[in-house]
């Protein structure tokens, strides 16, 4: 290992030390570290903006980019052209790493399709699940700090291996870029083949997503999708949340997070490293080591005091890696450390310690798992094949990433012959007298009267 002992530590990145204490599930998820949430401020202005732009249409999505976007703009639809002409200049190698990123999500993606069901439950009682693909998605893009062509990858491949048959795109237009979104998210459209791609950015690109926009006499109608899905800042977080309900959203997507559960033997350098790379994405993001080694943490921090000075986005991630979302938990033993990751649900949780499969298999909340040394977030991010959309929050718990399904749903078809029904019709009788429903009961018995 590196020594750092002559580089002073990154004393901001703060410590919580849980050794010696016996949390319940409600303390410790009391005691993990989290930013402040901000949707309910955002709430008020995002609902203006979904008004406006389910009012007047392409009026209000041309005064939002102006306002927001400083670009002057009279319809969102990004021409082919800029399509085409966008992939013919992407760089080969950004290109080449593009199209194995797509490959392996795509085979995972069509891995993941689920089987219909159909169970004969007695004689002439049949009882079937067929999954569908929903008919029309809007993939959102988010734009600002970074450029996001792998966010386009994960939106878009899952949908397609799903059977989606209309799919639409927005991301932030770029005044740099004359109005329209960064030309390697217009590349990657390209590349899987999307032809609606459109300039819009925030809250009212959901907006124009989930309830359309009709055609005004010189521009085409926007319909309205089914799902929406892609992560993005507060605002686009809260408007996915005011819309869930007249479409399907894919989460509430905040900040993102990682946490690493690492022993005494983890690389110290390793473990800042992968730190800082989610640290770069935002200020706002979540940094957290979780260890039993007071040892170990030491050495982070020092690393730390190495790295961060060193990166590009210094002041982004040293803003991030000093919040009160980040820092290290020290833990007694290996089995709170289960206990703490299982509490936080990181959106990406990295396994560095001893026996890290069977660590792996006994976590219970995170969005994805990194199992060892050689598989760092960053290669969830590009190039592993699963998906980076990921719940955050501690949503976890109960959500999971983006997959197949998100773009699919259920329909249950009930065939019952004759007999069958009357095999079962005295107990639907009964239940519907007990809940005063008589004539549910009725609709089953008038089928037998001669």
């Amino acid at each position: 290992m590196t020594s750092s002992s002559s580089v002073p530590a990154f004393e901001s990145f703060r410590t919580i030390d849980l050794r010696g204490q016996h949390l319940s599930p409600a303390g410790l998820k009391h005691a993990m570290p989290r930013a402040e949430t901000t949707t309910d401020v955002a709430s008020d202005a995002v609902a203006a903006i979904i008004a406006d732009v389910r009012s007047r249409g392409y009026a209000a999505l041309s005064e939002l980019a102006s306002r927001f976007d400083a670009v002057e703009q009279h319809h969102p639809l990004v021409p082919r052209s800029a399509l085409r002409e966008a992939l013919a200049q992407l760089d080969p190698a950004v290109r080449e790493a593009l199209e194995e990123s797509i490959r392996r999500a795509r085979l995972f993606a069509e891995a993941q399709r689920p089987q219909n069901t159909d169970l004969q439950i007695g004689p002439g009682a049949n009882v079937s699940q067929n999954w569908l693909p929903v008919g029309r998605v809007g993939l959102y893009v988010p734009g600002g700090l970074a450029v996001y062509p792998s966010s386009v990858v994960m939106n878009v491949v899952p949908a397609q291996a799903a059977g989606v048959r209309s799919l639409a795109l927005a991301s932030p237009p770029q005044r740099e870029f004359g109005g329209l979104p960064h030309p390697t998210i217009l590349a990657a459209a390209e590349l899987l083949g999307i032809e609606e791609v459109y300039a819009m950015g925030g809250a009212q690109a959901i907006a124009a997503f989930a309830y359309g926009i009709a055609a005004d006499g010189t521009n085409p109608e926007l319909a309205p999708v089914d799902v929406v899905t892609g992560p993005g800042n507060v605002y686009v977080a809260t408007a996915k949340r005011l819309v869930k309900g007249v479409v399907g959203i894919d989460a509430e997507a905040g900040p993102t997070e990682i946490a690493i559960l690492a022993d005494g033997e983890a690389d110290p350098r390793l473990v800042a490293a992968d730190l800082i790379s989610q640290a770069e994405h935002d200020p706002n993001a979540a940094s957290v080591l979780v260890t039993d080694s007071e040892e170990l943490a030491e050495r982070v921090r020092s690393e730390l005091g190495r790295q961060v000075p060193d990166t590009r986005h210094s002041t982004r991630v040293e803003t991030a890696l000093s919040g009160p979302q980040s820092g290290t938990i020290l833990v007694d033993d290996l089995e709170q450390g289960i206990a703490v990751c299982n509490a936080y649900g990181a959106e990406h949780l990295e396994i560095q310690t001893a026996a890290a499969p069977d660590v792996a298999a006994r976590i219970t909340s995170a969005g994805a798992i990194f199992v060892g040394s050689y598989s760092p977030v960053s290669l969830g991010d590009y190039c592993s094949g699963s998906n980076h959309v990921l719940p955050t929050a501690g949503t976890a718990a109960f959500s999971s990433g983006l997959n197949v399904t998100t773009f699919m749903h259920a329909i249950q078809v009930i065939n019952y012959d004759r007999a069958a029904l009357q095999e079962v019709s005295t107990h639907v009788v009964a239940l519907s007298r007990a809940e005063d429903l008589p004539a549910h009961g009725d609709a089953v018995s008038v089928r037998f009267e001669s």
